[in-house]
């Protein structure tokens, strides 16, 4: 395991399949910290602190477990060398990592603006005007494009909600907590009772499809969806269309186009349909809200 780690993080030839991490340094990481006083999250993903590099740089610094459990040491090497390949403008870049005497952590973009679900729920905050919530869902839906069909291998486990959906400084929208699943094919062809590696991956791929409807809904209503799929519910009934302006968040007022409020709403009933019904795919998806919005546009240039 020493020489894996010496390969990927130390020098020689290995040091070109990570070539946007930096190996931080334990004290560089408590001095930009303030000795991991700066706390911005504590939680089940570990503790957040916003961190100040010399050099500039302002990120966010996520203690990713202890370094005394040896057995997770290989997937956290194999996970930061997948991660540090990941490339794209709606997802939280991660800069590099920091194994200390005792704890890793990981360095990330510091996003500004916090959460999605602070941005939408927070009382004292200004709230999300209708053109950037637009631009959230399709912002979202290219991430989930680029991880499950732009990625060899594709990139599984991320969770779709409001508290994984980053905001920076200007409000562009960036899905955090991702990791790697490295699935054993021949675990997987061999032992009866474990699902084929197709059927897992579509039925990933279904979940995310349901929890981006959820978070549709979300943005539209302004409503948390709980765990009583409420939200749900409604969007399937047959007269949800004669409801929609009533369940607009009231934050919005009427500042909102009712084409695209529409059009979302639809996108989320799509995703939200259980069993043989949910057909619909995040590439559809993203391609269908982009032509609505260069349509729009189109009509405002050229009306």
């Amino acid at each position: 395991m020493g020489c894996l780690r010496r390969r990927l993080c130390l020098g020689g030839a290995g040091t070109r399949t990570l070539p946007f991490l930096r190996r931080f340094k334990p004290k560089e990481i408590e001095a930009a910290t303030n000795g991991f006083t700066t706390v911005l999250e504590t939680g089940p993903r570990g503790t957040a602190y916003r961190a100040r590099f010399a050099g500039g740089l302002v990120a966010t610094v996520r203690r990713a477990g202890s370094r005394d459990d040896r057995e997770e040491e290989g997937a956290f090497y194999r996970e930061l060398q997948q991660l540090g390949r990941l490339n794209h403008r709606h997802i939280v870049r991660l800069h590099g990592f920091c194994e200390g005497h005792r704890s890793r952590f990981l360095v990330f973009d510091h996003m500004e603006n916090q959460s999605l679900k602070e941005c939408l729920h927070d009382p004292l905050r200004t709230p999300l005007d209708w053109r950037t919530r637009l631009q959230v869902a399709i912002d979202v839906a290219a991430a989930l494009e680029y991880l499950y069909y732009f990625c060899d291998p594709p990139v599984f486990h991320v969770s779709v909600s409001s508290s994984n959906v980053l905001m920076d400084a200007n409000f562009v929208a960036k899905l955090s907590d991702i990791s790697v699943i490295i699935h054993d094919m021949k675990r997987a062809t061999t032992e009866p009772n474990t699902a084929s590696f197709q059927d897992q991956v579509e039925q990933r791929r279904t979940d995310l499809v349901f929890q981006y409807g959820v978070l549709v809904l979300e943005l539209v209503t302004g409503q948390s969806s709980g765990g009583d799929g409420e939200l749900v519910r409604w969007v399937q009934e047959p007269g949800f269309a004669g409801s929609m302006h009533r369940m607009v968040d009231a934050d919005l007022g009427s500042a909102y186009d009712a084409r695209e409020l529409r059009d979302l709403v639809i996108v989320a009933r799509l995703c939200t349909r259980h069993g043989n019904d949910a057909v619909v795919s995040i590439p559809q998806i993203v391609r269908y809200l982009q032509g609505k919005v260069e349509r729009l546009g189109c009509e405002i240039r050229c009306g």
